[in-house]
């Protein structure tokens, strides 16, 4: 659900958690050969580490492996990148206080492990050392959308204008107003917004495009919705959380076979290994039972490491994959604890009703009218579950 490789918004969203990522216990540790490794980005880290081999004190060269890293993990969906960019800024923290790129690369790996408000420390600290940055503030408006806090990330949205590309600010905004009862003015606007705009880079384009997709669904334009993911998907950024929204686009469309195609090679992602399995399952795909299987076995590990970090996931798989509601009601409880998204919340409902406990749902059903969020699939829910005695 900020660019995740250069701070906009949309692309900190959607990504706030993944997995538990490992830390090396020293630059030198070499944890696993990489399959991608013929990919011209890591192999341009891995020709940075070598540099950073001989000069371990460079601190420049650390936080550009460390922020690599990180792109790499939001870009792909593997959270073994984080780790790696933990590790590689480790040695800054006694002398990295007054180094606003520190405190960026921290306060963004601080929210990939759920530690909010350790995170916006971090960020308002990157802020207070360079003023002109407008990263810091995406990632700030980010967490408070993950946690349902509007009017705090709408601030964010509001700094981001004399510091940061038009159509940046401008969708930062469009994003808060589209959660919060201004829907269809919101959508209306930020497309006049992108077609208006000038100089404008694949990154911010695509994350325009992935919110305006989101906005169309809400909005029951399923055609023009299929138009910005496409158009997204021609930009040519590597990004699992466009294919993430689309591949959910294309199984409500019952098109399994399309996911199929959309996602092939992407099982790393826990994220989209979900959508993988379930497009298989529903396609009669024979991968589906491996598919999972691998997000079985990853789950349990995360479960047993007292890892929280993809609950929303976990609770979707309990509920489609395995057909066990109460476990996935009782991940999706635990999960709207942390992460108050609108795919947070429709997991709870669906797997409330599922396993017959309406009542369940209350914290979704309130945000949902506290909010004013429009989105008719959240509102049938919401009626299901009056029907079967929530808010009673």
């Amino acid at each position: 659900m900020v660019q995740r490789c250069v701070a906009l918004l949309a692309l900190c969203v959607p990504c706030l958690a993944t997995a538990t990522p490992f830390t090396p216990a020293s630059d030198g540790e070499i944890v696993e050969r990489l399959p991608a490794a013929g990919d011209p980005l890591l192999r341009r880290v891995e020709a940075l580490r070598k540099q950073l081999a001989a000069r371990p004190d460079d601190a420049a060269l650390r936080l550009d492996i460390g922020r690599r890293y990180f792109q790499l993990a939001m870009a792909q969906g593997d959270p073994r990148y984080v780790g790696y960019a933990a590790a590689t800024i480790a040695p800054l923290a006694a002398t990295g206080s007054d180094n606003a790129a520190y405190w960026l690369l921290h306060g963004q790996i601080r929210q990939y492990g759920h530690d909010f408000t350790g995170a916006l420390r971090s960020l308002e600290r990157a802020s207070e050392l360079d003023p002109q940055s407008a990263e810091p503030i995406a990632w700030r408006a980010a967490i408070h959308m993950v946690q349902a806090q509007y009017g705090e990330a709408l601030s964010e949205c509001t700094k981001l204008v004399p510091l940061a590309h038009p159509l940046h600010a401008h969708g930062c905004a469009a994003y808060v107003q589209a959660s919060t009862g201004n829907l269809a003015p919101a959508y209306d606007a930020l497309q006049r917004a992108l077609a208006g705009a000038a100089d404008v880079s694949p990154e911010l384009a695509l994350w325009i495009r992935t919110r305006l997709a989101e906005m169309a669904i809400r909005l029951g334009r399923s055609d023009e919705a299929d138009h910005h993911f496409t158009e997204g998907l021609k930009l040519g950024v590597a990004d699992q959380f466009l294919l993430g929204a689309y591949a959910d686009f294309l199984l409500a469309q019952r098109r399994p076979g399309e996911v199929l195609a959309l996602l092939a090679g992407w099982e790393r992602s826990d994220i989209l290994l979900l959508r993988l399995a379930l497009a298989g399952r529903a396609a009669n795909d024979p991968r589906a039972a491996a598919w999972a299987r691998q997000l079985r076995e990853r789950f349990a590990a995360a479960s047993q490491r007292g890892d929280r970090l993809h609950e929303q996931e976990a609770a979707r798989f309990e509920l489609d994959v395995e057909g066990r509601p109460a476990a996935a009601l009782a991940l999706a409880t635990r999960n709207y604890q942390l992460q108050k998204e609108p795919r947070d919340a429709q997991v709870l409902m669906r797997a409330a009703l599922a396993a017959r406990q309406p009542q369940a749902a209350q914290p979704a059903l309130e945000w949902l009218q506290s909010s004013g969020y429009e989105d008719p699939a959240l509102a049938a829910l919401a009626q299901q579950l009056a029907f079967n005695g929530a808010g009673r």
